[in-house]
């Protein structure tokens, strides 16, 4: 990979991150700036402080997890738009699987940020439409027919996308399955209330599990 590309990408992807937080502060600050009524600084404070000790671990591990696998480009853009796990990372496995290119070659860096562009814009043409049709589309979304299938929507969808990449790793898959299948029946609580705690313990319990599989030539 050519390393002035890679310092561009940088560059930008920086530029753009820092736009991006501009952005998202803008209708808080607006609001504050035109109505006079501000946060209270010791709530703001904790409830930051609170939030970063919850989610800051999953998104470091989230961003070295992810990053070789999206490429440089593809990574910014990635982490802008969101929706990583469920949408970014299955596309560009997907894409990459298709096209048959290698993780840290100019062809997957190539490949991934077209991925993760392309699925940028279909989230938002899906979510415009979403709005658009939320009320002509109520009551069939309402009827009793479709309602229990509204319980299993995030099942099923984060169950196809674990089986996208439990498929071709299924050994090394197993021992974290079974490790979250056994806390969820015995502490369910625990499971459902910090899932962003659970991400890098099983980050790190998946890469440990592999490495010492690899060493044993099991994997």
């Amino acid at each position: 990979m050519n390393d002035k590309y890679r310092e561009r990408m940088h560059k930008y992807g920086r530029i753009f991150i820092v736009l991006g937080l501009m952005v998202i502060f803008l209708a808080p600050v607006s609001m504050w700036a035109i109505t006079g009524v501000g946060p209270n600084g010791g709530r703001l404070f904790t409830g930051v402080l609170v939030l970063s000790l919850v989610f800051l671990p999953g998104g470091l591990i989230e961003m070295m997890t992810y990053s070789p696998i999206l490429g440089t480009s593809a990574t910014y853009l990635a982490f802008i738009t969101g929706n990583l796990i469920n949408l970014k990372v299955p596309c560009v496995m997907n894409a990459t699987e298709i096209c048959k290119t290698k993780i840290n070659t100019p062809e997957n860096e190539v490949v991934g940020t077209i991925s993760v562009a392309f699925s940028s814009i279909t989230t938002v043409v899906i979510m415009s439409l979403g709005v658009l049709l939320l009320i002509p589309l109520r009551p069939i979304l309402n009827s009793e027919i479709l309602a229990p299938a509204f319980n299993w929507v995030i099942s099923a969808l984060f169950g196809a996308l674990g089986y996208k990449y439990f498929k071709n790793n299924l050994k090394m898959a197993i021992v974290p399955m079974i490790f979250i299948i056994v806390l969820s029946i015995f502490i369910p609580e625990f499971v459902n209330g910090n899932v962003s705690i659970l991400i890098p313990i099983m980050a790190v319990l998946t890469v440990g599990i592999s490495k010492l599989m690899y060493d044993k030539k099991l994997i």
